[in-house]
């Protein structure tokens, strides 16, 4: 049997610091605690880890116009938003019994109660907005077979530690890699529900517009969509403006048609709600990354 390779110090460094902050703050009741990582997010981890820079960059792009206490606001307060996110993850069941009480709005929740009953594949298609975990926790209390599917992190060491945080919100959970999508695979075949973070930079993916800029989308969801007949429903976890509680947006599915299209539809839906919240999407990923090369 082979061997795991060595694990090189400065992930382990990363790992024990990460570590050593989120347990080290958990004897603070989660109605201070998440607040809490959530300001050392926007104020120490924002400007020292370059996010600030990351996120003003792309405003750059696709926001020319705004206004720059605007621009500085978002700049500030996403790096906030994903310290909060993190700590609610590893918070595990008092993250579970807030998301378990979002509101659920939209329109689509009937068609998932449809799909369930008669055994239906459903790929649930989010980004990164707000907490997309919020959503899970909320199908899975409702009596959804509902698995996610995470792509890996560099780090194996953080990556171990945070496999194990997204099992406690619920399983069964499938690594982007060969064994994983096999796994994901029978899973969504047998009638669950697999939820997909669809809007990372995807070196051979399509150029579709996104936020008003051609943006490299992978096309896999709706292709599997259409390959088992699965429902492609863009469901979202809102933060509201207390920053603890979600509403817990589920659209009505997108029509099947061509991958191209049907892509194009999911990248208009989440930029309609980045439009609305765009304190909440995840503004540090190089989403636009290599289009003057096309």
């Amino acid at each position: 049997m082979a061997q795991a390779a060595p694990i090189a110090l400065r992930h382990r460094l990363q790992d024990w610091l990460a570590g050593a902050l989120l347990e080290g703050l958990r004897p603070l009741p989660y109605q201070l605690r998440i607040p809490c990582l959530g300001w050392l997010g926007a104020h120490v981890v924002g400007p020292l880890g370059g996010l600030r820079r990351r996120v003003r960059a792309n405003l750059d792009l696709v926001a020319p116009d705004l206004p720059a206490a605007e621009r500085e606001r978002i700049a500030r307060t996403v790096p906030g938003n994903m310290a909060r996110t993190i700590a609610e993850i590893f918070s595990g069941a008092e993250f579970v019994a807030r998301a378990t009480r979002s509101d659920v709005e939209g329109t689509g929740l009937a068609a998932l109660h449809e799909a369930h009953a008669k055994g239906q594949p459903v790929i649930l298609v989010t980004g990164h907005f707000g907490n997309y975990d919020a959503a899970r926790a909320l199908l899975l209390a409702q009596g959804f077979k509902v698995a996610g599917f995470y792509m890996p992190m560099s780090n194996p060491a953080f990556n171990a530690r945070y496999v194990a945080a997204i099992s406690r919100i619920g399983t069964p959970v499938f690594a982007r890699g060969r064994d994983g999508l096999a796994g994901m695979l029978r899973f969504l075949r047998d009638g669950g529900m697999v939820g997909l973070v669809a809007d990372h930079y995807m070196e051979h993916g399509e150029l579709l517009p996104f936020m008003g800029q051609p943006a490299r989308t992978a096309l896999s969801a709706a292709e599997m969509a259409l390959k088992y007949n699965a429902l492609l429903v863009p469901v979202y976890g809102i933060r509201k403006p207390d920053g603890l509680e979600f509403s817990v947006r589920i659209e009505d599915p997108v029509p099947h048609s061509d991958p191209v299209t049907m892509t194009k539809a999911l990248n208009a839906s989440l930029e309609a709600l980045v439009r609305q919240h765009k304190d909440q999407w995840m503004w540090t990923h190089r989403r636009w990354k290599h289009n003057q090369k096309d």
